[in-house]
């Protein structure tokens, strides 16, 4: 009779072992999921700051060329008023 409360008892375990570890599974394919998510935010944010680094050298560019202009500019100005 006692063997039968110990078998009974260890079934018992078991079966919540097997239900959490169910349970831990589902939770860490979510985990899986979002941590795919961020990864792919991850990379467009860096393709994204790529991006925003090319237009920089770009702004950067054309104002050196807007001033270059300007300086050029006031030297035609200059030379007109002599």
């Amino acid at each position: 009779m006692l063997m039968w409360v110990w078998i009974a008892v260890v079934v018992i375990a078991v079966l919540v072992l097997v239900l959490a570890g169910l349970r831990l599974l589902g939770r860490l394919s979510g985990l899986n999921r979002a941590a795919r998510r961020l990864q792919l935010r991850q990379e467009e944010a860096l393709r994204v700051q790529s991006g925003a680094e090319k237009l920089q050298q770009t702004v950067l560019g054309l104002q050196q060329r807007a001033e270059q202009a300007q300086d050029h500019l006031e030297q035609i100005k200059a030379n007109r008023g002599k």
